[in-house]
């Protein structure tokens, strides 16, 4: 199945039927569903005003149709839509409070492959919806419980294509941001875009910083020109580049430009799970605090933290999760493994820029390369598995088993299971789209994460017999 229907919106592949894909007819279908949840939840038309929706995409080719279908929905239902056009996830989510709207919808699948798109949804705050939230639009799709405007009543576009500068100059004028640093540093940067809308943004808010930007596949015309997921394997051209022009850093995104990786100086990754740890390192060291992020991110987010004295704590897996528990914990920083930035001083969303701007900041008042500040942090290494399943297995049963064997460890059941040890730790969880469970190892070592993963796989097949 390529039509995926979850809490957070809907996405799939172009093409194919109805209901099994993402055609014309599912992207009219879930916008209706919003936007009717939306009118539903408002006071506004009681009042006589019409609601109002902040809509951008990324650059995927088949971005323009869905956005089309998307905004002449919405109008269609009697909303007034801020159309961005061209844009990134953490635009949108700025420009929706600024804007004053009621909520936005981001079109783009992330970091999936370009036959894919998305409608992701966003509250009145900038922010993604709750389960509550998500299942109720799910629910009002699937009955068609639509009511649509008469014709005096139909909603009204506004296009404003400036947010890209706003949400930059919005980032600049943080106050950890040190753009007088950062351009005495005469830093020069090569820049991975996928050839989708982080390679108009993320260059031009770095030449701002007085950086000088060497531009890697920045046209945005949707054709990414490699499996847009920013993973070692698939970042070789930029790594060679950096080496070549003997260039500061690496900057890659993904096309939505919500997850951040950086390459060293000498071609190595950074490594996607240590950008949040430099980010919060230096915003720590600013302004102490506490800090979140998933259950499978690194620990070195917590030792960092533990380093500023501050708390640190674990969320289940799910952006809409880490945001919840940093309003709890009150974090001045978070986020996820995956190189997604969360900075509560400007929005509680993932934003590459605010990632890349505090960053800099931070190895420009460091001044050292990239890879002495990476030699810097706590070492760990992660191994990512998975193992598939059949329909017949039970799969909570097995997490169960998995639970009950090691009920002497620190355990944590809020998103399957995760096993704290003393010198490492295995994360289980069923996927909420695929028919596996996921196994997520940390250790001081490659070796050793690599070879906890077999172990625990080894004693998952013991329990189902496969």
């Amino acid at each position: 199945m390529t039509l995926i229907k979850s809490i957070s919106g809907i996405r799939g592949t172009i093409g194919g039927k109805v209901g099994d894909n993402l055609t014309p007819v599912d992207a009219v279908k879930f916008a209706s569903a919003y936007g009717t949840w939306l009118k539903a939840g408002s006071g506004k038309l009681e009042a006589g005003r019409k609601l109002k929706v902040v809509v951008g995409r990324d650059a995927r080719i088949s971005g323009p149709m869905i956005h089309n279908l998307v905004v002449n929905t919405l109008i269609g239902l009697g909303i007034d839509v801020i159309d961005l056009g061209l844009s990134t996830t953490p635009t949108v989510e700025v420009a929706v409070p600024l804007e004053n709207a009621d909520g936005g919808i981001i079109l783009t699948a992330s970091h999936n492959p370009k036959q894919w798109n998305a409608l992701k949804l966003l509250n009145e705050k900038g922010e993604f919806l709750n389960g509550i939230e998500g299942e109720k639009i799910l629910q009002i799709a699937e009955a068609e419980a639509f009511d649509f405007s008469e014709v005096d009543d139909l909603g009204e576009i506004t296009i404003n294509d400036a947010y890209m500068d706003i949400h930059i100059d919005e980032v600049l004028n943080l106050p950890l941001v040190d753009v007088d640093a950062v351009k005495a540093a005469k830093f020069k940067v090569v820049v991975d875009g996928v050839n989708s809308s982080g390679g108009i943004i993320i260059p031009k808010l770095l030449e701002l910083m007085g950086v000088e930007v060497i531009k890697l596949y920045c046209e945005p015309n949707g054709h990414f020109p490699h499996n847009p997921e920013p993973l070692k394997e698939h970042l070789t051209d930029i790594s060679e580049l950096v080496v070549k022009e003997k260039a500061d850093l690496g900057v890659v995104v993904d096309p939505d430009v919500d997850r951040l990786a950086f390459i060293c100086e000498d071609g190595e990754m950074f490594g996607e799970e240590y950008t949040l740890v430099a980010c919060a390192d230096y915003v720590l060291g600013k302004t102490p605090g506490n800090t979140v992020s998933n259950m499978s991110s690194s620990r070195a987010l917590r030792d960092v933290t533990n380093s500023h004295n501050g708390n640190y704590e674990a969320s289940a897996v799910g952006e809409v999760n880490v945001v919840e528990l940093m309003k709890k914990n009150n974090a001045i920083i978070g986020g996820e493994g995956n190189g997604g930035i969360i900075y509560p001083e400007l929005h509680y969303g993932r934003d590459s820029l605010v990632g890349v701007a505090l960053f800099l900041t931070h190895l420009a008042n460091k001044k050292m390369s990239v890879s002495a500040l990476r030699a810097s942090y706590p070492e760990y290494y992660m191994s990512k598995n998975k193992i598939e399943l059949t329909p017949q297995i039970d799969v909570d049963g097995i997490l169960i088993a998995m639970t009950e064997k090691y009920k002497n460890e620190n355990i944590t059941t809020i998103d399957g299971v995760k096993i704290d040890f003393a010198e490492n730790w295995v994360h289980l969880r069923k996927s909420n789209t695929e028919p596996i469970i996921r196994i997520y190892t940390e250790a001081a070592t490659q070796e050793k994460a690599d070879g906890l993963a077999l172990r625990i796989i080894a004693e998952i097949r013991a329990v189902v017999g496969i």
